[in-house]
């Protein structure tokens, strides 16, 4: 904890006039990003006695090593400036809203020759018009669908666009009238391109002109008896005034405005935000914050309005503003906001009428999202809370385990024999994580040996990170001999694990990293080992730690037959209650540690079943082992041809066919084929399909029949 008093600057160096200061600490990480309108007065203020503080305030002086200024010209540069230090530093005593969803916009793609209306989310694009946000996609496809029998505008990707231009045939849209087609030349690009803006006209609620326009059209086609052309023309204006009444009129007089609502109690903030377009509302989004600093609603209403605008130009920034309090002081704000904008703002407070009876409505939607996220967080941390003590308690920790790593062996009928390990933080599946291995001690079924090479190898590569980021002064006398880290071979590099990052697969060596940018892997020890098994399974793991010489590792099995479970050296397994939070963990747990061997191990298998003979050809590719299997039926038949009858398939030579007739020759004839439904010996493999690896079964439905011996 550092003293304020050892950075504070001397009387004089702080000037007088608007700026935006950061509080670093001692790693020189920004912790802290404020304006003032006079950085003298402002920062006196943080170095005063630490007992008149706010308690918030109180903890950032004292985590903070140092104080930095820049001086700017005016409160709008300074409140700009500000703005762009938090996104860049993200500071964790700063407010920052959280979206409690990402939010789904209507989106017109104007950068393109022929624009796109799409459903859209995330960043915004420069060049694209956006409308919402809406609180559902599916309400974003009804209103779409609706609006495109009059504004038949494209809808399709560029992979469909360029595949119908190339045919010369529109997709089913553009059949049934709902996209004018541009893709086949129907309509010009400019054309089109006036269509989408009419479009944009529509959804940003200049939706009168259209509808008149519409209603002159369809009484002189009355007029002129085009009955068919005023019937197109009525269905088109009853279309437009279903997708109107989609939104209600909340305000009469046509406004556009943003009206902002603000929940708050003294840890926590919600805002929601309701976007009114043309009187009605055409958007709704909410954000939640933690109040990490000592702030007022003004201000929480000034964080609000950049997070909203701090991207958007022009029409996005609406011309009222209504806010439940004014920051202080309003005016630099005000002139941001203009700046912005292009064109004058009013932010204000709505004081009575329809504008006072929606900003109602607004902080009760607010109020809502507040309680609702608080009842979440609070149920979510409780449960978690709950589970880990009962862990701890019936286990006999003497801490909660808040790292809990799981292991599960997989293989089928002893083949592909796979491990997992899943890692559970604070309750919580941490995936970037997981771990992955491939047995390679001994072939074969044995699910205790199994146990105990994975533990042993998982450790041993924990001690070795210890050893080698120095935590670890006598590393050597926990590690066996012949296994110190010089031993690991380049092949357990990158066979033995994977990392899951965002759902992928990605290997070891460029998953997670320490500051050399060397790869993590195994670094972080767990408080509780759990393994898929009973007593066997458990006494395995805990020998292989002993071997390393870790004691301060607890260890412990769960059982599916009964979720029972199993310690070291216990006769006698320990039962949950079966309303157990701990219990109901711990099955998750293992759970995951099961699916993820058991999708590890299917891969494997899947990869082994469709390698064949042919795959150990040199020079034969994937394109003429499909034409040779083709032309023969089988491998089989292939195997018996001559070579002059291998030449006969296209794009086979003599030299390529010597090598293919050699290949075969030296591989051992396959086992025969077996119906494992019916146990019936198959002459022959099925037309089309490529021979496995000896004693493989090449029925179509054998992997699905054999699925129940899976472990």
């Amino acid at each position: 904890m550092a003293d304020p008093s050892s950075y504070r600057p001397k009387p004089g160096q702080i000037p007088d006039s608007p700026g935006v200061y950061r509080f670093r600490d001692e790693h020189r990480r920004v912790i802290y990003v404020g304006k003032a309108k006079s950085l003298r007065q402002r920062l006196a203020n943080y170095f005063q006695d630490l007992a008149g503080l706010h308690p918030r305030t109180r903890t950032m002086v004292t985590t903070a090593a140092s104080v930095e200024w820049t001086v700017v010209s005016t409160e709008v540069e300074a409140l700009q400036l500000e703005y762009s230090w938090i996104k860049e530093y993200d500071p964790r005593f700063n407010v920052k809203y959280r979206d409690d969803k990402s939010y789904p916009y209507l989106a017109v793609t104007m950068n393109e020759e022929f624009p796109r209306v799409q459903v859209m989310r995330g960043h915004k694009k420069k060049g694209v018009r956006y409308f919402g946000p809406y609180a559902h996609a599916w309400a974003i496809r009804d209103t779409v669908d609706l609006l495109l029998r009059v504004f038949p505008v494209r809808t399709c990707s560029a992979g469909v666009f360029k595949n119908a231009s190339r045919t010369g045939r529109p997709c089913l849209l553009g059949y049934i009238g709902k996209c004018s087609a541009p893709c086949v030349g129907r309509i010009s690009a400019d054309d089109h391109g006036e269509l989408a803006d009419e479009f944009c006209d529509f959804m940003a609620g200049r939706t009168g002109t259209h509808l008149r326009r519409l209603e002159k059209q369809m009484t002189e086609a009355a007029e002129e008896m085009e009955y068919e052309r005023a019937a197109r023309l009525r269905d088109d204006i009853e279309a437009l005034k279903k997708a109107m009444e989609k939104n209600a009129v909340v305000l009469a007089d046509a406004t556009d405005a943003d009206l902002i609502a603000v929940a708050e109690d003294e840890l926590e903030a919600a805002v929601q935000i309701f976007h009114v377009r043309g009187g009605r509302v055409r958007g709704q989004r909410g954000w939640v914050t933690d109040k990490v600093e000592e702030i007022t609603t003004g201000a929480l209403v000034e964080h609000a309005l950049q997070q909203l605008y701090g991207e958007e130009t022009g029409d996005a920034v609406p011309k009222e503003v209504l806010v439940p309090a004014l920051p202080d002081p309003v005016e630099p704000v005000q002139e941001w906001l203009t700046v912005r904008r292009g064109s004058g703002v009013s932010l204000r407070i709505p004081q009575r009428g329809d504008k006072r009876a929606l900003m109602e409505t607004v902080e009760r939607n607010a109020q809502q999202a507040l309680v609702l996220h608080k009842t979440r967080r609070a149920s979510d941390l409780t449960t978690r809370s709950r589970a880990l003590e009962e862990i701890a308690e019936a286990l006999d920790l003497d801490s909660a385990p808040l790292r809990i790593e799981c292991y599960d062996i997989s293989h089928l009928q002893g083949e592909d024999v796979v491990a997992s390990m899943v890692v559970f933080e604070d309750g919580l599946a941490r995936k970037s994580e997981y771990r992955r291995f491939q047995i390679k001690g001994f072939e074969g079924q044995d699910d205790v040996r199994s146990m105990h090479e994975v533990i042993t190898r998982r450790f041993r590569r924990y001690l070795t990170e210890k050893e080698r980021t120095g935590e670890w002064t006598d590393a050597g006398s926990a590690l066996p001999d012949g296994d110190g880290p010089g031993e690991e071979t380049a092949e357990d590099t990158a066979t033995d694990g994977a990392i899951l990052a965002n759902g992928k697969e990605v290997p070891l060596a460029t998953g997670l990293k320490d500051d050399e940018g060397r790869p993590k892997r195994f670094a972080y020890p767990p408080q509780l080992v759990v393994v898929d098994g009973g007593r066997p399974q458990v006494a395995a793991a805990r020998r292989a730690l002993d071997e390393l010489g870790i004691d301060d590792i607890a260890v412990c099995g769960l059982a599916k037959r009964l979720e029972e479970v199993w310690l070291p050296h216990d006769d006698d397994p320990v039962v949950l209650p079966r309303t157990s939070e701990g219990l109901y963990l711990l099955q998750r747990v293992r759970d995951e540690a099961h699916r993820f061997a058991i999708t590890y191990q299917r891969t494997k298998r899947a990869k082994r079943l469709r390698s064949g003979l042919l795959d150990d050809v040199p020079g034969l590719g994937e394109t003429r082992k499909q034409a040779l299997i083709k032309h023969f039926g089988s491998v089989r038949k292939l195997r018996a041809a001559t070579l002059d009858q291998i030449r006969e398939v296209p794009g086979i030579g003599r030299k390529t066919a010597e090598t293919i007739a050699a290949a075969l020759a030296q591989a051992a004839p396959p086992a025969p084929a077996v119906n494992t439904a019916t146990g019936e010996i198959i002459e022959d493999e099925e037309p089309g399909t490529t021979a496995g690896s000896p004693g493989d079964p090449v029925t179509a439905g054998a992997p699905e029949e054999r699925r129940g011996q899976e472990t």
